[in-house]
């Protein structure tokens, strides 16, 4: 388990609600990946995400799709790559990343409570 934190700690997560607007192939990454972009509305806009998804997900199938992603984290170098937002996921039985996504549709940009 990880440390206790409070929860003042948890409200400085930014966690937001986006779209897939665009899922590239990143043949760059030392593990298998795509550059995401992410729309997360008017207040945010889109952002670029690198996520480690090829093995559970087609590009294809991820655009229009919604997912949740920490957006107050520091812009992070990924090769070539800058990404702007952390994509959430969870691992599966074998450890492939799987999103982590609303249960129904919801207006973007919505933040996590």
């Amino acid at each position: 388990m990880a440390v206790t934190i409070t929860f003042d700690d948890f409200q400085r997560v930014d966690v937001r609600v986006g779209r897939i607007v665009r899922a590239d192939p990143f043949p760059e990454a030392r593990k298998p990946a795509y550059k995401l972009v992410i729309d997360f509305g008017a207040d945010l806009g889109t952002r670029t995400s690198s996520a480690q998804l090829t093995h559970c997900y087609a590009a294809a199938d991820l655009v229009g799709r919604q997912v949740l992603a920490v957006v107050n984290f520091p812009p992070r170098q990924i090769g070539p790559f800058m990404s702007q937002v952390l994509t959430l996921g969870v691992p599966d039985a074998e450890g492939r990343v799987v999103l982590v996504t609303p249960e129904r549709e919801v207006p973007i940009g919505g933040r996590m409570f």
